[in-house]
């Protein structure tokens, strides 16, 4: 078996799971899909994702256990070119930019960028 990637799911809280959907989605052009919690105690929304494709996956989730906000788990979204998503964050309701793209070096380009809930998030390229 080939060794997998230590990340296997992240979670990013919400207190407003439809405007952090209407947020991501937007930035992303991409769709989130309705998970079910046999639990019954969260709303979750997760990202589109492929078993079968490199990188870990995970879900908006709205939770009694847990808030939203800047110092907690940092995620990077991969993209393209992150300017061009960075630019999106901008025309979404309430998003922001902390940190305009600069270079990480040998591994690419970054952007931070905060969501309509308060959590600060990180857009990665290598262009």
């Amino acid at each position: 078996m080939d060794k997998s990637n230590l990340i296997g799911w992240f979670d990013i809280y919400v207190e407003d799971i439809d405007r952090a959907v209407a947020f991501y989605e937007h930035v992303f052009g991409q769709k989130l899909e309705r998970m079910d919690d046999p639990t019954g105690e969260t709303q979750m929304m997760s990202f589109p994702a492929s078993m079968n494709a490199y990188g870990a996956s995970g879900a908006l989730v709205r939770s009694a256990h847990a808030r939203p906000g800047v110092g907690g788990t940092m995620v990077y979204f991969s993209a393209e070119d992150c300017s061009v998503h960075e630019s999106r964050v901008v025309a979404a309701t309430n998003g922001h930019i902390v940190r305009t793209k600069f270079s990480i070096g040998g591994f690419g380009w970054v952007s931070l960028c905060m969501d309509t809930e308060g959590n600060m998030f990180g857009i990665n390229s290598r262009a």
